[in-house]
């Protein structure tokens, strides 16, 4: 896997922000970042693929879901699939907020659109972090030459 730069701001802002939204077009990696950064972090996570009927399943009840995992690092992934998601989430993080669990609590993935941008932005004010993930850069296709 290539390291992209934006792995080492993304690591550094865990630990500050309860929730942290990777934007980005399709197929630019959020999923594989994302991924890569629970598997490097000290914290047990979960992923969920938002397009996955399964994983739409398991958030049915998803204030519920979240209490029961609240411990847990969640990845959200394809989150414009259930824009519903944010409102919930504003009371989870606050309610963790007073428990004791002040970041890494959520990473949040999908396309940039503006309408995900403002849903989030008005229901998460605050409490989110926005990074934006573009296509590889030359460097970063440099520094991982000898990788590939």
């Amino acid at each position: 896997m290539i390291k992209r730069f934006l792995s080492q701001k993304l690591e550094e802002l865990l630990p500050d922000f309860p929730a942290i939204a990777i934007l980005g077009a399709r197929q630019v990696g959020k999923t594989t970042l994302a991924q890569a950064l629970a598997e490097n972090f000290d914290q047990e996570s979960i992923y969920l693929d938002l397009e996955s009927p399964s994983d739409q399943a398991k958030l049915a009840e998803a204030e519920q879901y979240f209490n029961l995992n609240e411990s847990k690092l969640i990845i959200l992934d394809e989150i414009q699939r259930m824009p519903d998601l944010f409102q919930v989430l504003r009371g989870v993080i606050d309610r963790k907020r007073k428990k004791g669990f002040r970041s890494c609590q959520f990473l949040i993935l999908g396309s940039a659109s503006l309408e995900l941008i403002r849903q989030s932005s008005e229901s998460l004010a605050g409490r989110i972090a926005y990074e934006e993930l573009g296509g590889f850069t030359i460097l970063e296709v440099e520094n991982n030459l000898e990788k590939l």
